[in-house]
């Protein structure tokens, strides 16, 4: 990376080297909890991904990168996750400071986890049925074959700016564990740690392997979703984007991973312990500042304990600290921009409009040294109901809606009464009865009794509006394969082969 001025730039990397972009031009970063510019990251256009897309090409043609052997590449990968954990205090800082995710949560949380899934893939692909032969069958002649599991190819991997190591790790780790190249767009607002991570990961690769292009999502995403040498797109973001993703990419059949946006609903039991419950529910829609789509956002509370249950919310939610996300002691950073800020906003004034109660926060949070910040406090949001419209869209940011409810069958309705299906979860005492509960909310992941239970050996992924596919666990891994049936026959003497009778007649 070169200095400009007092400002670090971030190139392009392709091939294994920095890149200036072709039309030589940068945009600012900004600190989202300050509001200054932090660094200059390039602008890539199409150009740059026509040749990003080349050097991947050139590298997935090459043997030794595609089909290298099973025990080399867990070698590899545990030394990709070792690197990660040998820069982690370097690339978090990055993080910090172009997200506002906290430095706590991203060292004590989101580099653990990447190094975690480099590890587990790295366990995963020595048993992994790249090869399956299948059993004989009672055919009328002996034919032997294998289902054979290759690399897709050339993956486009699009990342979101809220988590941008993890979500990156989610596409990119799976993606070399089965030999694939890649061509990686990050988000515009948060590209720096992204762009250290692959150089220091390229270092243990083949050039050409890794390639990072920069830049707007209409021009490079674009490209990507529309380059007929790419064979996947892997996006997370939001569900516009994705279904506009989706479109584009069927006039090439291009294979698609999307996961997109959420409105996790959280089924509190009337036998709760309330205190608990108060911390869980807390923890479900504050982390990262609420800005993750797997978030619980919609707490449906039995009507019997729904005001002891808001009161103790409304007390631990006044402990939470928001601060300098650099600061150890900060508990949530601010909103990634100031328009995301104003979005959010916006959400919390529309349902004052539509007369839901503002019990807490709702409001703009001063924090010294950190004046230009877009921090907003813990906004909790009671009589609220399932058609009212900061409860139906996905606001991103620390803010929860409360509906209260009378029997179970109208909590499960109203939890699946949505668009979305990232996650959901429930509150209750009786794990059993939440367990059987749990089959019918409509999500890809339901927790029961905490909230975010993310771990790499399990699949993520929506249902309905929260995209499809599924990223982590081997589940993840296949995805980022194509399948391949190989049969030999050993019949050699034509009159001997039953099915050539259908066509042959008269065998000489």
């Amino acid at each position: 990376m070169a200095m400009l001025g007092s400002l670090t730039t971030y190139p392009l990397f392709i091939n294994g080297r920095r890149q200036e972009p072709s039309i030589h031009q940068y945009m600012p970063v900004t600190n989202p909890a300050t509001g200054h510019i932090i660094g200059q990251v390039a602008m890539g256009d199409e150009v740059d991904v026509d040749l990003a897309v080349e050097s991947a090409a050139a590298a997935f043609a090459k043997p030794a990168w595609r089909k290298m052997p099973v025990a080399e590449r867990s070698t590899l990968l545990y030394a990709l996750g070792n690197a990660v954990l040998a820069n982690a205090r370097e690339l978090a800082e990055l993080e910090v400071a172009s997200s506002g995710g906290t430095i706590s949560r991203i060292m004590g949380m989101d580099i653990p986890a990447v190094a975690d899934l480099f590890f587990m893939l790295a366990q995963e692909v020595k048993t992994f049925p790249m090869v399956e032969t299948l059993s004989p069958r009672p055919l009328s002649e002996p034919i032997h074959t294998q289902v054979r599991r290759e690399p897709v190819g050339i993956c486009g991997l699009i990342t979101a700016w809220n988590f941008p190591l993890l979500l990156l790790a989610w596409k990119l780790a799976p993606a070399l564990a089965a030999g694939n190249t890649v061509v990686i767009k990050p988000a515009e607002l948060t590209p720096t740690s992204t762009f250290r991570m692959v150089e220091l990961l390229d270092e243990l690769l083949p050039a050409g392997v890794l390639n990072i292009v920069t830049g707007l999502g209409g021009t490079v995403g674009e490209a990507m979703i529309r380059h007929p040498k790419i064979d996947k797109i892997s996006f997370t973001g939001s569900t516009a984007v994705g279904k506009h993703i989706q479109k584009v990419a069927a006039e090439s059949l291009k294979r698609v991973a999307l996961e997109l946006g959420g409105k996790g609903p959280a089924i509190v039991m009337p036998d709760v312990e309330i205190e608990r419950v108060a911390y869980g529910v807390l923890f479900a829609f504050l982390l990262n500042a609420g800005q993750a789509c797997e978030s619980g956002t919609r707490l449906l509370v039995h009507e019997d304990i729904h005001d002891i249950l808001l009161q103790k919310m409304v007390e631990v939610s006044g402990q939470i600290v928001i601060g300098n996300p650099i600061e150890p002691g900060a508990s949530i950073g601010p909103m990634s921009s100031e328009m995301h800020f104003n979005k959010v906003m916006s959400y919390i004034e529309s349902a004052r409009t539509q007369g839901a109660r503002i019990v807490c926060g709702g409001c703009r949070v001063e924090v010294p040294g950190c004046e230009g910040g877009y921090f907003i406090g813990p906004t909790i949001i009671a009589d609220a109901t399932n058609d009212m419209e900061h409860v139906r869209e996905e606001i991103f940011g620390p803010v929860i809606s409360i509906i209260k409810y009378k029997t179970l069958e109208e909590a499960i309705a109203i939890a699946n009464d949505s668009s979305y299906g990232l996650s959901a979860g429930i509150w209750a005492e009786d794990v059993v009865q939440a367990q059987v509960t749990a089959q019918e909310l409509r999500a890809g992941s339901v927790w029961i009794n905490d909230w975010h239970m993310l771990r790499n050996d399990a699949p993520f992924g929506g249902f309905k509006q929260s995209g499809y596919g599924r990223e982590m666990s081997k589940h993840g891994l296949s995805a980022y394969t194509e399948l391949k049936a190989v049969s030999t026959a050993f019949e050699r003497v034509p009159a001997k082969k039953p099915g050539y009778h259908l066509l042959h007649k008269n065998f000489g």
